[in-house]
């Protein structure tokens, strides 16, 4: 049986996941399934309660470990000072948190803002030096205007419903002249590469997901998510109409991840 590449989406509908779309037909897909506007939040917290427990671990099995690198790589570009406030939303059990941490030192704060309680349940229980766990929506940060001096998101944007009014937020809290940078999976440029990653993302990852978390359904919907989300030159047009500048793009491992770095 032949494998089926075609999972990646046109521009037509990568641009259906934006907000107008979202807003004019109320509807949000996550992953290639669609749900009413008001359900996707809902939808993506059974998801992570589901695979909490075991995140961290599947990130590891998942990506041979690379993802510590690409964390490392994304927060690098925030140039972050000793003393620096430093916010990760969608920030998860604290991986690049924690990595902020290490930087701003006892006198700068790092916070991590996740929505999921059992996410953050998890980080808790790393009781990772430095760092301070907040429960919130992305799409509301509950942090005053220009409270921090960086901001990181790392795998999490493509989450949101409402995915411009998520960048927006993180404008409105970030400080002038302050550093953002968002990780994103994207689209390998290799062709014959690509390939591989589709074989290993609907073959293999849902087997693995279901043997460690018990979900197979949670690790197909992740990589369908990847796919349907906006390709890099498409997101910093995105970002720059939001009013970030300086915009710059970096692809890790032939394009399966992505920085944007930018400055407000």
């Amino acid at each position: 049986m032949i494998f089926n590449i075609n999972k990646w989406y046109n521009k037509k509908k990568r641009l259906e996941q934006l907000e107008n779309h979202v807003s004019a037909t109320r509807t949000a897909n996550f992953g290639f399934t669609p749900y009413a506007e008001s359900d996707k939040l809902k939808r993506v917290n059974r998801h992570f309660d589901t695979i909490a427990t075991r995140y961290d671990l599947m990130n590891t099995i998942l990506s041979a470990g690379i993802h510590y690198i690409w964390k490392k790589k994304a927060v690098k570009t925030l140039m972050i000072k000793p003393e620096n406030r430093v916010l990760d939303v969608c920030g998860g059990t604290g991986d690049m948190a924690c990595l902020s941490a290490s930087i701003t030192g006892e006198k700068g704060i790092s916070v991590v803002y996740d929505i999921n309680r059992k996410m953050i349940r998890q980080g808790e229980k790393k009781s990772l030096k430095g760092v301070t766990f907040v429960q919130g929506d992305a799409e509301c940060i509950s942090f005053p205007d220009e409270s921090f001096d960086a901001i990181s998101i790392g795998f999490g944007i493509r989450n949101l419903t409402h995915l411009e009014t998520g960048f927006k937020e993180i404008f409105r809290v970030l400080k002038k002249e302050g550093s953002m940078c968002c990780l994103e999976f994207s689209k390998p440029d290799n062709s014959f590469f690509r390939f591989l990653y589709d074989f290993y993302s609907f073959r293999l990852m849902p087997l693995i997901g279901g043997l460690i978390t018990g979900s197979k359904e949670a690790y197909t919907a992740f990589p369908e998510s990847i796919r349907a989300f906006p390709l890099p030159g498409e997101l910093s047009l995105i970002l720059q109409k939001i009013g970030f500048k300086d915009i710059k793009i970096k692809k890790l491992t032939n394009g399966i991840a992505v920085i944007h770095s930018a400055r407000k």
